[in-house]
């Protein structure tokens, strides 16, 4: 008697799949008019997150975050330099974001994902407007050296929300963050005190020992998509190439709007679709 049951669930299931991959959209419409999706989660509920600081032993600052499956590895090193004429009391945040083969079968070997550039540009443009990073406290001696930060995200798998996940890594670090002892070398240079000297510097230090960033404000970004009279939260990579219409709202601790972003899709004919998405975020908050 079992094996008829069993052959017949494996029919259906074959037959389920099959429905999914020639009518994605379809297959998807009659979940949504349900109001749940695929995966079993509400349409505005987000995927479970987590966080490990300290992820690179050898980084000044790192973070794992995990949206889901999509995953972001976030990695700080930080270098004295010699600030501009123009900023001499400030340091520089050089924000560079990475796809590299393993993350998605879209993304293919020798040839630089499509996304990498625009999450970056997205990721420098959202920590610079929020007003998170002071870029004098990354000041050492005005005028003669300053930290330059580099802030390297690596995309280790690409399942949906990539900026989500991505800020999430990038805030995460910049909170685990120690800036390094330097003191003044023998030429009046100001130089890293590195472990194998003993932390002993040549001269008197310019920083006595290692301190954390101070952030000033935190933003958090929740992407959605939109599409006829649905809101779906944290879409997956699959929703997102089945459905076009994305848009990502970023606000900060205090629920103050640092940006709104939406590639392409159809233009939205009023401002109460955008207002209704907001909600999921403030809720996450």
């Amino acid at each position: 008697m079992g094996l008829p049951d069993a052959s017949g669930d494996l029919s259906s299931e074959v037959e389920v799949d099959a429905f999914r991959r020639l009518f994605p959209l379809r297959f998807y419409e009659r979940h949504l008019s349900e109001s749940i999706r695929p995966d079993g989660r509400p349409l505005g509920r987000a995927r479970d997150t987590t966080i490990a600081l300290g992820a690179v032993a050898s980084a000044d600052g790192s973070a794992l975050a995990k949206i889901g499956s999509t995953t972001m590895l976030a990695a700080i090193k930080m270098e004295v330099m010699t600030p501009s004429m123009e900023s001499p009391d400030e340091g520089c945040l050089a924000i560079d974001f990475h796809m590299p083969p393993i993350c998605s079968p879209i993304v293919r070997p020798g040839r630089p994902a499509e996304a990498a550039p625009v999450v970056s540009k997205q990721l420098s443009d959202t920590i610079s407007s929020s007003g998170m990073v002071d870029l004098k406290e990354l000041s050492l001696v005005s005028g003669k050296a300053a930290w330059m930060a580099y802030l390297d995200i690596y995309c280790l798998d690409a399942d949906g929300a990539l900026f989500d996940a991505a800020l999430l890594s990038a805030v995460s670090a910049l909170s685990h963050l120690q800036f390094p002892v330097v003191s003044l070398n023998e030429d009046g240079r100001v130089v890293v005190v590195s472990e194998e000297d003993g932390g002993k510097p040549e001269k008197e230090p310019v920083n006595r020992e290692k301190r954390k960033l101070t952030l000033k404000s935190i933003p958090f970004s929740l992407t959605c998509i939109l599409h006829k009279n649905y809101i779906l939260a944290d879409p997956t990579a699959e929703e997102e190439s089945i459905m076009e219409t994305l848009v990502t709202v970023v606000l900060d601790s205090s629920s103050q709007l640092i940006s709104l972003y939406k590639p392409g899709g159809p233009v939205l004919a009023n401002t109460s679709v955008i207002q209704v998405s907001f909600s999921p975020l403030k809720h996450t908050l």
